[in-house]
């Protein structure tokens, strides 16, 4: 699997081999993606417990507690595809432990901070170190895991990490606060940060620079404004209302942005994202499916957390709790979809991963305005199973569909349109408790709009996703219609 990195020009690419023999080596850089992975997915919701406490202490405003909640996401989403590109130019190795550097170091500065402001500033460099460290991931497990049963088990089990992450956060954000206090919430990610640096400094290969891969910095500039306005407008609009016009206005922008961006890609002569790989319906399906399951997901975990806690009462440790169902379902998930992928496909996998992530969230919908929580335990599992069990297929299918030159920026790609899936899915969910008569008429319509969402991601898969295991390597297909410099 290893192979040199020559001091400049393209090195040749990794061909394709056996699986990694068992053993704990054999795994040692699949431990260190997941945990990087691990340590960016709980930071967005691990804070959420934490800010009431930090605004007190630190005497921040409203506009300041939002910042040290939204400023992570914002410039995280906004940069993925920035890292995408970097790890395709410089090696993704390389990007990636400076992600994890920079994402480290941030994290002690927040656990330090003595000031709301200084708090926000560390968290948008946190931020930073994020949109380095998720595209490369996918990318160096690829590399790590040539052998499509390998990679698709590799696959899977980096899916589980965002659902467990995303879940696990409000139970591990109230358990630190209660006990430790809110400082810890930043301080867990220094341990996690040196092992997974030092695992992936002695285990995962070096990764092959392209120089001539140009960063196209007017398409990085267009892209960073266009997700940072849409998800900024996302956010407002939970709080201010969708005809605000702040966010329609921000809404707006981020259309104009967008289109300059695909301009910008259509003339440049080496673009970060050439047009012929959105033109896959693999690659372009498979980023709307993540978006689409995303929304559905982050929106149920967003408007359940709201309703135990304001609606019933729970404590942010037993909301945590109240959430396990779906976070023991999605390592379960993940598990198995890895080890059935190579003998069945992708496509049942993500078809019937969706249908049972509606099914749940059709029943909690159908299950009245205030259901007695035993009614909720199966919804919960389906939804965190179904979609951690559609997520393998979908990352096989959008990391398949690229060249290896692109796949840095085929993950950034995925990433994106997930991060983008779940601010909406958070800003439609508070959008509709804030405006319904009370919390379970807008809880039953955030599920069923939900429900739709994985519906519709169902459907594309039946459209997109490939019905047979790809027998010619990683990106197999995709390397023989390798997109061409101009």
């Amino acid at each position: 699997m290893a192979f040199a990195e020559s001091a400049g020009g393209q090195e040749p690419e990794p061909s394709p081999g056996p699986a990694p023999a068992p053993g704990r080596r054999s795994w040692a850089p699949l431990l260190a993606v997941c945990a990087g992975y691990f340590m960016v997915i709980l930071d967005v919701t691990v804070i959420n417990v934490a800010v009431p406490v930090i605004g007190r202490e630190l005497s921040a405003s409203l506009t300041g507690i939002q910042w040290i909640t939204d400023g992570y996401t914002l410039v995280f989403a906004g940069f993925l595809l920035t890292g995408g590109a970097l790890g395709d130019r410089l090696g993704n190795r390389r990007v990636f432990c400076l992600g994890v550097a920079v994402f480290t170091v941030s994290s002690a500065a927040c656990a330090l901070a003595p000031t709301a402001p200084f708090l926000i500033a560390a968290r948008l460099v946190e931020g930073l170190g994020a949109a380095l460290i998720v595209p490369g991931s996918l990318a160096l497990l690829q590399q790590a895991y040539p052998a499509r049963a390998a990679r698709s088990r590799a696959f899977g089990l980096w899916g589980s990490m965002a659902g467990v992450a995303a879940s696990a956060g409000p139970l591990l954000g109230g358990l630190l606060v209660s006990t430790v206090g809110w400082r810890w919430v930043f301080l867990v990610n220094l341990p996690v940060g040196a092992a997974c640096l030092a695992l992936t400094l002695r285990h995962v290969a070096r990764s092959p620079r392209r120089p001539d891969r140009a960063l196209d910095r007017p398409a990085q500039c267009a892209v960073v404004a266009a997700v940072v306005l849409l998800i900024g407008a996302l956010n407002e609009a939970g709080r201010r209302g969708w005809s605000d016009p702040a966010v329609l206005a921000g809404l707006g922008l981020a259309v104009l942005a967008a289109v300059a961006f695909a301009v910008r890609e259509r003339l440049a002569r080496s673009p970060a994202l050439p047009p012929s790989l959105l033109r896959s319906r693999a690659m372009s399906g498979g980023a709307a499916i993540g978006l689409l399951f995303n929304f559905a997901f982050y929106g149920m975990v967003f408007t359940a957390s709201l309703s135990f806690q304001h609606q019933r009462g729970f404590s942010a440790l037993a909301t945590g709790l109240a959430l396990l169902p779906a976070v023991a379902m999605t390592t379960f998930a993940s598990a198995l979809s890895g080890r059935l992928t190579p003998r069945t496909g992708d496509r049942p996998l993500v078809v019937s991963g969706m249908l049972l992530a509606a099914l749940g969230l059709a029943g909690w919908a159908a299950a009245g305005t205030e259901p007695a929580y035993p009614l909720l335990v199966a919804p919960l599992a389906a939804a965190g199973f179904g979609t951690s069990f559609a997520l393998t297929g979908s990352t096989t299918t959008v990391m398949g569909a690229a060249p290896p030159a692109y796949s840095g920026a085929a993950s950034a790609l995925f990433n994106t349109a997930r991060q983008i899936g779940s601010a909406a899915g958070v800003a439609l969910g508070g959008s509709l408790l804030a405006t319904a008569t009370d919390y379970g008429t807008g809880l039953r319509a955030c599920m069923a709009i939900g429900a739709l969402a994985y519906l519709t991601a169902a459907l594309l898969a039946v459209l997109c996703v490939p019905a047979k295991p790809c027998s010619s390597g990683p990106a197999g297909p995709a390397r023989r219609g390798e997109p061409q410099k101009s």
